[in-house]
């Protein structure tokens, strides 16, 4: 504990350079979460389009995708985010939406290109297991779905991806409340975690399994334990909250007592693990890695 005890006391010497560098890192994200958290999603997905119906079919047409992104969602994703003409080429329009039970369909003409969490610095990940976390580098996946969650509202907007014809397409939506999710249990949790200091000391398994750069060596991780009463100075320096995503690869397990909440930076290296497990009926903090 000696050697945990001079790592807290540098923490606190680098805890100012590291929060300016998150400060300018993530404002503008924190801004941007405060409003798609606050907003309704009814209109979010759709909008007139003002290019005619002949102009948006030359944009589709003229977007070519990297050789090889198809391969892995992430790398399709990436492209499919940022570039607007292939986002209308790999929609299979008109596209199929449920809310609630009621379907409807919307035409090309009709949708706003979606960015997805590229207009913020990081995303985050939910997995059931670390065999999930594999997922993302397996070239077989075929199916995939990209879940905006408002943690808030107690709603999940659900983008399906497949890849039938060696080519990923987005062909459906759904929107829904929170409740009828897989991991509608621990997202009630973490809710609650995410926004309640107090609640994070309580949700703490008795002690925490902690892994961070070595202080001492920039090189190498030290590994060790933590109590409850040491969170606030070894606590991840983001802990995203009010409105989230996360990406399902694949087929995933449904009814897991284990979560590995994953939190990635775009462009800036940053990412965190936190591991929940389901210990007497209530979600436990039991490993963190910064």
């Amino acid at each position: 504990m000696r050697k945990f005890e001079n790592y807290q006391m540098k923490k606190r010497v680098v805890f100012v350079i590291v929060a300016c560098l998150f400060a300018m890192f993530f404002t503008t994200t924190s801004c941007t979460d405060k409003k798609a958290a606050s907003n309704p999603m009814d209109t979010e997905f759709v909008g007139e389009d003002t290019a005619s119906v002949d102009s948006l079919e030359l944009l589709a047409a003229s977007a070519t995708m990297p050789k090889g992104a198809d391969e892995l969602f992430d790398d399709f994703m990436f492209n499919f985010a940022s570039n607007r003409g292939l986002q209308l080429q790999r929609i299979a329009f008109p596209l199929t939406v449920e809310k609630d039970g009621k379907s409807q369909t919307v035409n090309r003409n009709q949708w706003k290109i979606e960015h997805f969490f590229m207009d913020q610095d990081y995303y985050t990940i939910i997995f059931n297991n670390r065999d999930e976390m594999e997922l993302m580098k397996d070239t077989t996946v075929s199916k995939a779905v990209i879940e905006k969650i408002y943690l808030d509202n107690g709603r999940v907007q659900q983008y399906f991806f497949d890849r039938s014809t060696g080519m990923w397409m987005m062909r459906s939506m759904k929107e829904g409340t929170l409740d009828k999710s897989i991991h509608a249990s621990f997202l009630k949790f973490y809710q609650r975690f995410s926004s309640d200091e107090k609640f994070q000391v309580e949700s703490m398994n008795n002690t925490v399994e902690f892994t961070a750069p070595d202080p001492d060596d920039d090189f190498n991780t030290m590994t060790g334990e933590i109590y409850p009463e040491q969170w606030p100075s070894f606590k991840p320096g983001l802990i995203p909250s009010g409105f989230i995503y996360n990406i399902e690869y694949g087929r995933i397990s449904s009814g897991s007592n284990t979560k590995i909440f994953v939190t990635r930076g775009i462009a800036n290296g940053y990412e965190t693990e936190m591991t929940f497990q389901m210990i007497g009926g209530k979600w436990k903090l039991v490993k963190f890695t910064t």
